[in-house]
C-alpha cells in the first residue's frame, strides 16, 4: 500500500509531521502518511508548471488515447481501489465498486467531448475564431466522502483540456486518491498530474500559489470562501461545489412505498455524507402519516456495520469530528422537541463512528439540523400544506445546491422546480448527477459548475483571433 506523495513522476516522501490514516469502522490506524513541507509543494507545483511547456502542445488524439489508457488500468484495479475506498472512507464495499465504476463512466462521458473552435462573421464582414486555451497548473482539493470520484471529477477535465494538476486529497482518505495518481503517472509525462498530502494548512498553500491559475475545491463552504477571498489577487479561476441542505418536496399524488424507498436511498446514500443528498423533507399533509412510518420501516430494516461485511447496508461517518457534530445536532434536536419515528434502535458494533439511521419529525424549521448541512444519517420532515409556503420556506437556505418534486404530475412538478433557488432540480429522483449535465451551487453553495461541455470550457481560457476584412 503506498502511502508516500507523488511529483515530477516520482514517490516522495513527506517531510512533515505524520498523519494516521483511521478506518472508521475499527477506530484504527492501518497506515500514516507524512505531510508535505512548503518547500514541497512549491517543488509540486514548479514540477506541473515545467511539464505544461510541452503537454499544452500534445495533440488531441494522443490524450484522448491516453485517457483511455487510464481507464483501462482503473477497471483492472477495481476490487483494489473499491476495499481501499472502503477502508479509509467507511462506506460498503458495493457502493464503494459503484464509486468506482462511476469514475469509469465519468472518464469516459469526458473523453468523448470535443473543445471547439467557435467562428463568427459579423454584418460587416469580420471573421472570427474563439479558440479554448489551457490555463496552466490546476490545483485540486477533494473531499473525504467520495474520495476517488471527486478527484476523477476535477483531474480528467482538467488534463482533457491540457491543464497539468497538484492535487490535495483529504487527510482522512488519501490513499485511493494516492493509487489513482500511481495509475495516471504510468500513462502521462512526467510533472503532468502530481498528488501532495496534508491537511489544511497544505491546501492553503497550493491554492494560494502564484504560480497556480486555477483551483477546483469541493468541501465546506467556510473553506470555500477562503479560497475566493485569496484568489483576488491573482484574479485566479475557482470552481467551488461546497455544502447543502437540499430540500425534497414531496406532493399528494404519489405511490407512497414506491417514493420512501427512493427518498431513503436519496438521503441515505452514503450514510448521508453527500452534499446533494436530501436533507430537509417536506411532506404534504395528506400522504405524510404513511410516508413517515414507511421511512421509519425502511430505516430499521438498515444493517449498520463495516463496509468490508457483504451484509452491510449502511457503514460510519467517516471521522470522529463529523461522528461527534452530528451526534450533538440530534441530541440538541430532540432536546428541542424532535421526535424520532424509528421503532427500534438498529444494532451497531461496539468499535467505530456508527449511527442509528434516523427519521425525525416535530422538527423545528430554525433547529441547527434543519438549517443548516448535517452529512449524517439523519432526516429531518416537516408537513405542509401550502405549495407557495413550503417554496418560500425551502428558498430561504443559505445553501442551494439542489432540490427535488416528488410527483406524477411532470407539467406541475416542472412548474414548482422552476421556482425552487438550487442549482439542480431532480423530479422523482435527488443526487442524481450526470456527467453530460452542468452541476453548481447557488447561494453559498458554490461558484461556477462541473460536468458537461461547459464545465470541461471552465478548464480554459478563451482567446480570439479576428481577420480583419480585405
Amino acid at each position: 500500500m503506498n502511502n508516500q506523495m507523488l511529483y515530477a513522476g516520482k514517490q516522495v516522501e513527506g517531510l512533515g509531521h505524520a498523519i494516521n490514516v483511521i478506518n472508521p469502522a475499527t477506530e484504527e490506524s492501518f497506515t500514516a502518511c507524512n505531510s508535505a513541507t512548503l518547500e514541497q509543494v512549491n517543488d509540486a507545483i514548479a514540477s506541473a508548471k515545467q511539464a505544461f511547456q510541452t503537454w499544452q502542445d500534445t495533440s488531441d488524439s494522443e490524450i484522448k488515447e491516453i485517457l483511455n489508457r487510464i481507464a483501462v488500468d482503473i477497471q483492472a484495479a477495481r476490487s483494489e481501489l473499491a476495499t481501499l475506498i472502503t477502508q479509509e472512507q467507511g462506506k460498503p464495499l458495493a457502493l464503494a465498486e459503484m464509486e468506482v465504476d462511476m469514475s469509469l463512466y465519468w472518464i469516459q462521458a469526458t473523453n468523448e467531448l470535443e473543445i471547439p473552435v467557435l467562428e463568427h462573421t459579423d454584418p460587416m464582414g469580420k471573421k472570427m475564431k474563439v479558440y479554448h486555451r489551457p490555463l496552466g497548473v490546476v490545483a485540486s482539493i477533494t473531499p473525504w466522502n467520495w474520495p476517488f470520484m471527486i478527484a476523477i471529477w476535477h483531474i480528467i477535465p482538467a488534463l482533457k483540456a491540457k491543464n497539468c494538476v497538484v492535487n490535495k486529497p483529504s487527510e482522512f482518505t488519501p490513499l485511493s486518491t494516492i493509487r489513482l495518481i500511481e495509475i495516471m503517472n504510468r500513462h502521462l509525462p512526467a510533472g503532468v498530474c502530481n498528488i501532495v498530502l496534508g491537511a489544511g494548512d497544505v491546501g492553503a498553500a497550493l491554492s494560494n500559489h502564484p504560480d497556480v491559475q486555477k483551483v477546483t475545491f469541493t468541501g465546506s463552504t467556510p473553506v470555500g470562501q477562503k479560497i475566493l477571498a485569496a484568489s483576488v489577487d491573482e484574479l485566479r479561476h475557482v470552481v467551488l461545489e461546497l455544502g447543502g441542505n437540499d430540500a425534497a418536496i414531496v406532493l399528494d399524488d404519489i405511490d407512497v412505498e414506491q417514493t420512501a424507498q427512493k427518498i431513503f436511498m436519496s438521503a441515505f446514500f452514503n450514510a448521508g455524507q453527500t452534499c446533494a443528498c436530501i436533507k430537509r423533507l417536506y411532506l404534504h399533509e395528506s400522504i405524510y402519516d404513511a410516508m413517515v412510518a414507511q421511512l421509519a420501516k425502511i430505516a430499521d430494516a438498515q444493517i449498520v456495520g463495516d463496509g468490508l461485511d457483504p451484509k452491510t447496508t449502511l457503514g460510519p461517518v467517516q471521522n470522529i469530528k463529523q461522528y461527534q457534530k452530528v451526534k450533538a445536532l440530534i441530541e440538541n434536536a430532540i432536546q428541542q422537541g424532535a421526535k424520532v419515528e424509528n421503532q427500534k434502535e438498529v444494532e451497531l458494533p461496539v468499535k467505530g463512528y456508527f449511527l442509528n439511521p434516523l427519521i425525525l419529525t416535530n422538527v423545528k424549521a430554525e433547529s441547527e439540523i434543519f438549517a443548516t448541512e448535517q452529512f449524517g444519517p439523519v432526516l429531518p420532515i416537516v408537513k405542509f400544506t401550502d405549495i407557495q409556503q413550503v417554496l418560500h420556506d425551502s428558498n430561504e437556505s443559505h445553501y442551494a445546491l439542489g432540490g427535488s418534486v416528488w410527483s406524477k404530475d411532470i407539467a406541475k412538478a416542472e412548474q414548482i422546480a422552476s421556482q425552487m433557488q438550487t442549482g439542480t432540480v431532480w423530479i422523482n429522483s435527488h443526487s442524481d448527477v450526470s456527467p453530460y449535465a452542468e452541476f453548481g451551487g447557488w447561494k453559498m453553495s458554490g461558484v461556477g459548475y462541473t460536468f458537461g461541455l461547459d464545465g470541461l470550457l471552465l478548464f480554459t481560457k478563451k482567446q480570439a483571433i479576428q481577420y480583419a476584412t480585405s
